[in-house]
């Protein structure tokens, strides 16, 4: 899929699911769960250990799923990046600002969101191409940091991740994110697989109704 493609995909969709697992097995299966409930931009995170194995299982699994999309989180440098590009990761996601991840990204022409919560390091996210900046962590700042950011840089495309739940999805919306990252909201509280897949059916149908 196209860059641009992804990016669109991702806005289009929503919601990004935080995946995090025990074993590249597990994240499989959890994907695979919200995948199911219409959540289906996956971010692999690379907490999860051998992560580059489940970013590889799923991209071949869904390789002919045009509204899929199979990403990496929790890069932390360019080196890992590039393993999970290899893989197949159509987006790389990064809790903080690294430029030497960026400049990669765009090497490969895979979107990048890097992480911030400051105007310059949005600033300087944009400056270097990133295609959606990472608000992270999200529930510090709150949605009123995109409110304010939007104000001078109505061009930003943001994302806020961590804090993010049905209940306050709405606000984020309500203040110019384009899309939400959700983790512990999703997929954590010990969830069973079933139970993943209906939290993410209304986690589309928060953001929906947000978007009305």
């Amino acid at each position: 899929m196209d860059k641009l493609q992804v990016i669109e995909t991702v806005k289009k969709i929503g919601v990004v699911a935080v995946i995090r697992g025990n074993t590249p097995e597990e994240a499989v299966q959890i994907s695979e769960a919200c995948i199911a409930g219409g959540v289906t931009a996956i971010e692999v995170a690379f907490t999860t250990p051998r992560a580059h194995e489940a970013i590889l299982t799923l991209t071949e699994k869904y390789k002919e799923d045009a509204s899929v999309v199979i990403g990496a989180g929790t890069v932390l440098d360019a080196e890992t990046a590039r393993m999970a590009i290899l893989n197949g990761a159509a987006f790389i996601v990064s809790p903080a600002f690294d430029e030497n991840t960026i400049k990669l990204c765009n090497r490969y022409r895979v979107a990048c969101m890097p992480g911030t919560t400051t105007i310059q390091g949005v600033i300087q996210a944009l400056e270097l191409g990133a295609d959606i900046v990472k608000v992270f962590p999200g529930e510090v700042v709150g949605s009123k940091f995109i409110k304010a950011v939007k104000g001078p840089l109505p061009q930003a495309q943001m994302m806020p991740t961590g804090g993010v739940s049905i209940d306050n999805v709405a606000e984020w919306f309500k203040a110019g994110a384009v899309a939400v990252g959700a983790g512990g909201a999703l997929t954590g509280g010990g969830k069973t697989l079933a139970e993943i897949t209906e939290t993410a059916k209304k986690f589309v149908a928060a953001v929906a109704e947000a978007r009305k």
